[in-house]
């Protein structure tokens, strides 16, 4: 019971800081579990962990999705983003195609790449903001970007983050933008995975309600001192992060 209890703390963990921070939560997780072989990581945990990221979002953004329908713009600029996530999402997916990715040199590369990415965007200037530019255009091209966090390692905040800088947001405005998108993401991730768990013959358990629980918990501590972080620094520190993560298994795998 206490190695069941630290494996959901561990991946809790993982879930609810890398979901968020330009990171990838997905590379995190393939790679702790390659490190460590987890007894209770499963699509019944999967589904936790995200529903517990999923729970912090829409409690961290209440205000902001309550008002929606006094916003129903900016609800169809999400949708619109959404989109071209849906479409290529569902037939990597049905044709398995999405598995093929899920290794450790593709994670080398992609967080590699997503640093550099990262670190260009981050040098653009603003000249955009949330609540007069981020129009349907925007919307599209952040969307098209956010494709690409389909590949582990790329990391769907990192991605969409990268994306609202190229498109002169601030850090902030940025952000905001990832973490309205991370609504339908993992709403999306999590409708998946209950659609196969239908499938399989799996008991709920006290250890997917304790998943739930922590991962929503990190989530929301993440979220919250994430946007007061980017408001004092740049993304400097996880761009060096996903360098020297990269370089490390650089190491492990040709060496």
């Amino acid at each position: 019971m206490i190695s069941d209890l630290f494996e959901i703390l561990l991946l809790s963990l993982i879930q609810g800081v890398s979901e968020f921070l330009p990171i990838s939560s997905a590379a995190h997780l393939i790679l702790a579990s390659n490190i460590y072989e987890f007894k209770n990581q499963s699509l019944l945990i999967d589904i936790s962990l995200h529903l517990g990221s999923l729970l912090a979002i829409l409690f961290y953004f209440r205000n902001e999705i309550f008002n929606l329908k006094n916003n129903l713009n900016l609800f169809y600029k999400i949708i619109v983003a959404t989109l071209p996530l849906i479409i290529i999402g569902y037939f990597l997916y049905s044709t398995g195609i999405i598995y093929e990715f899920r290794n450790i040199k593709v994670i080398v590369w992609t967080t590699f790449a997503g640093a550099i990415l990262l670190h260009i965007a981050d040098r653009r200037k603003i000249f955009n903001n949330l609540e007069n530019s981020f129009n349907f255009k925007s919307a599209l091209i952040i969307g098209l970007f956010q494709i690409i966090a389909l590949i582990p390692g790329t990391s769907r905040a990192g991605i969409t983050i990268t994306a609202g800088r190229i498109l002169g947001f601030d850090r902030t405005d940025s952000t905001k933008i990832s973490f309205y998108l991370s609504i339908p993401a993992l709403a999306g991730a999590s409708a998946i995975g209950i659609k196969d768990l239908l499938k399989e013959n799996i008991e709920f358990n006290f250890i997917v309600l304790v998943g739930i629980f922590l991962s929503f918990i990190f989530s929301l501590i993440t979220i919250k001192y994430f946007l007061k972080f980017i408001k004092k620094f740049s993304f400097k520190i996880f761009v060096f992060y996903r360098i020297i993560l990269s370089l490390i298994l650089l190491y492990i795998i040709y060496f």
